[in-house]
């Protein structure tokens, strides 16, 4: 079953065409990762699916529903996002702003239920911050700060995540952490990843984009290999399995050093 199709996409901004002629299908369920790199319109293709722009031409259905009709409310009950650019937040606290990823589901001027307090303290513990709930946004880390917005998203309680480089100003542990807990909510998620190996141990299936363009796809075995790293990244890298967890891994290698497939 499909949850996302993105349909002959493209997005321009000016004269200059970003994104080109994009199409692709989201199994329901799945971890779709997008990697390539810088420039490649990783973040514009998922600003695109989560509306902070509007595609220049093709479409994007959600659970077989035109997100371009949908209202915001509705888009927010079915979509959570972690974006790359975050708001200053200003002096909120991590609790308030924790508290804002329920918004889609209350009235205006009604207060929070017991199950929504419930839903955020639980949220603050996994993501490590119930002792610091009471700590203004501005007071915190990069990483804090990240964690935050990752419980914040995560308490829309949607059935589908868009994460942009979820793992930024994070250390290994948390970044562990977080890619452990996504993938424990078995929940359909489009993530734009920069670390090879991160995208290799947690997604399903990936996507490659190089130039606006999606150029390869599948799954992760069949995507991943030294040929498609040095024409996409243009750099020298062992492929091989991790015998422990059986997941691919990348060995990057010295710019000198070539590698024989």
């Amino acid at each position: 079953m499909i949850k996302l199709q993105v349909k002959n996409l493209r997005f321009e901004i000016g004269k200059k065409e970003i994104l080109k002629d994009i199409s692709f299908d989201v199994p329901k369920g799945a971890f779709v990762g997008v990697i390539g790199p810088n420039g490649s319109g990783k973040s514009t293709l998922l600003k695109n699916i989560y509306r902070l722009y509007s595609p220049s031409s093709g479409s994007i259905w959600l659970d077989n529903k035109a997100l371009r009709k949908m209202r915001d409310k509705e888009c927010a009950k079915e979509i959570a996002v972690l974006a790359q650019e975050t708001q200053t937040y200003f002096d909120f606290t991590v609790e308030q702003i924790v508290k804002m990823g329920r918004y889609p589901y209350k009235s205006i001027l009604e207060n929070y239920s017991k199950e929504d307090l419930e839903m955020v303290e639980q949220m603050l513990i996994k993501v490590g911050l119930e002792k610091y709930k009471n700590r203004t946004f501005s007071e915190l880390s990069g990483g804090e700060k990240q964690r935050t917005l990752i419980a914040r998203a995560l308490v829309q309680h949607t059935q589908f995540l868009v994460l942009d480089e979820p793992t930024n100003h994070l250390d290994i542990g948390y970044q562990i952490q977080l890619m452990d807990l996504v993938k424990s909510l078995q929940i359909t998620t489009l993530s734009a990843i920069h670390d090879i190996n991160l995208a290799t141990m947690y997604c399903d299936y990936l996507i490659v984009m190089k130039e606006g363009e999606v150029v390869r796809m599948g799954q992760v075995e069949e995507v991943v290999t030294a040929s498609m790293l040095k024409d996409i990244f243009g750099v020298n890298a062992y492929v091989g399995i991790n015998p422990i967890n059986n997941s691919i891994h990348v060995s990057f290698m010295k710019s000198h050093e070539d590698v024989f497939v």
